[in-house]
C-alpha cells in the first residue's frame, strides 16, 4: 500500500457537501487527520476520489492546511474506478498499490469489480488499517515521500506547460544523478526500495540489511546506490543495485528503482553507468538476473534495448532469467539530458 484514498461525504465528513445551504464545506472528521497525518509520518501517501461536483475540489483547495495532505486529488462525476485508475497514473504506481476508504458498499464493490487488485475498506475498518501499519523504524526518504510527491505534481505541471519537446524539457530539468557504493545509513532505503518497487525492479531479490551486510564485508558483492535531484529538487536515494564480483563478469543480482523516475532516461543512465564500472575494473561481462512480471515490462524493454539477452545457463530452478551481454561490443548511449557523477 503506498497511498490511500479517501471519499468524502459521509468518510472524510459528515453529510453531502453539495447539500450544504452555505459555501462552507463540512467540518473534516478529527479521527480522519489524524489518521492521514499518521499515514504520512509512515510514508503513506493520501488522496481523494469522490463523487461530487468539482467545485468541492476548489473550495478544499481554498484550505492550504487541509490541501497540503492530499496528491492528485480526483473529484468529478466519473466512476470511482476510474478516479483510482487516474490518481494511479498520476502518481506513476500500480492501482494495486492504492487502498480505498469510502462509506459506501456500492462504491467498494464498483471498484472491487472494475479494479479486482485494488482493497476497499469501510471508514470503521480504518483503525485496523492503522494497526497493520505497524511500528518499525521509518527511512528518512519515506517521512520525505509525500513532500517529494508535491515537488512532482509541480514538476509533472511544469512538463504539460513546457513547449519545446520532450527531451527539451529533461535537458532544462537539469538532473543529475549521483552513484556510489552504498553506506550503513543507506540500507533501509535500498531495502526499502528492493521491498517496495515492483514497475522497476528486475529480480524482487529478497533483502535485508544483514544480508546485504554479510554479503559485502568480504568484496564479492558492492551495493551500490543512486540519488537524483533537478532544478525542482530532490528526490533522494532512488535506485539500488546488488553487484556480485566474479572472475570475468559484473553480476547484477538486484536492480531497483523508484516508480517516480521512470520515463525520464534514470534507469538507462544508472544502468549504463554500471556497464562502464564493470568494463573500467576489467570484467568482460555483465549479467543482469530478471524475474518477468507484468509490473516490469519497462525495465525488461530496457535491458534487451541495452543488448542484453538470455545466456545459456539462464535459469536456476525456481530462480529469475540471467541476461547478459560482452563489454567488449558498444555500449548504449547516455541519455545526454541527464549529468552522472560517481562518488
Amino acid at each position: 500500500m503506498k497511498c490511500v484514498v479517501w471519499d468524502l461525504d459521509g468518510t472524510l465528513w459528515d453529510g453531502v457537501a453539495v447539500e450544504s445551504e452555505t459555501d462552507v464545506l463540512p467540518a473534516f472528521r478529527p479521527w480522519a487527520l489524524r489518521t492521514i497525518d499518521r499515514l504520512a509520518e509512515r510514508g503513506v501517501l493520501s488522496s481523494i476520489a469522490s463523487r461530487t461536483a468539482p467545485s468541492v475540489l476548489e473550495a478544499l483547495r481554498a484550505d492550504a492546511e487541509v490541501a497540503e495532505r492530499f496528491v492528485a486529488p480526483q473529484v468529478g462525476w466519473q466512476d470511482k474506478s476510474e478516479s483510482l485508475r487516474l490518481i494511479a497514473e498520476e502518481l506513476g504506481i500500480g492501482a494495486d498499490a492504492l487502498l480505498l476508504v469510502d462509506d459506501s458498499p456500492y462504491e467498494r464493490a464498483e471498484v472491487g469489480t472494475m479494479l479486482p487488485g485494488v482493497a476497499a475498506i469501510a471508514p470503521e475498518q480504518v483503525p485496523d488499517l492503522l494497526d497493520g501499519l505497524g511500528s518499525g523504524p521509518l527511512t528518512a526518504d519515506a517521512r520525505e515521500r509525500v513532500r517529494r510527491y508535491r515537488t512532482e505534481a509541480v514538476r509533472k505541471d511544469a512538463g504539460r506547460q513546457f513547449a519545446g519537446t520532450r527531451e527539451e524539457f529533461l535537458r532544462s530539468c537539469a538532473m543529475r544523478l549521483s552513484v556510489g557504493t552504498a553506506s550503513d545509513d543507506d540500507l533501509p532505503r535500498a531495502v526499502e526500495l528492493a521491498t517496495r518497487t515492483h514497475r522497476l525492479n528486475s529480480s524482487g531479490l529478497p533483502l535485508d540489511a544483514d544480508r546485504v551486510r554479510k554479503l559485502t564485508a568480504d568484496g564479492g558483492y558492492t551495493l551500490l546506490v543512486a540519488r537524483l535531484e533537478d532544478r525542482f529538487g530532490e528526490y533522494g536515494l532512488i535506485g539500488a543495485a546488488l553487484v556480485e564480483h566474479t572472475a570475468d563478469a559484473w553480476w547484477v543480482r538486484l536492480l531497483a528503482l523508484s516508480c517516480r523516475v521512470a520515463g525520464r532516461g534514470v534507469s538507462l543512465g544508472f544502468l549504463r553507468w554500471l556497464m562502464d564500472r564493470a568494463a573500467e575494473s576489467g570484467a568482460a561481462e555483465f549479467r543482469v538476473d530478471s524475474r518477468p512480471t507484468s509490473a516490469n515490462v519497462e525495465l525488461r524493454l530496457l535491458f534487451r534495448q541495452a543488448g542484453l539477452r538470455v545466456t545459456d545457463d539462464a535459469r536456476a530452478e525456481g530462480g529469475p532469467v540471467t541476461l547478459g551481454r560482452s563489454l567488449e561490443e558498444p555500449l548504449p548511449e547516455h541519455p545526454s539530458w541527464l549529468d552522472i557523477t560517481g562518488r
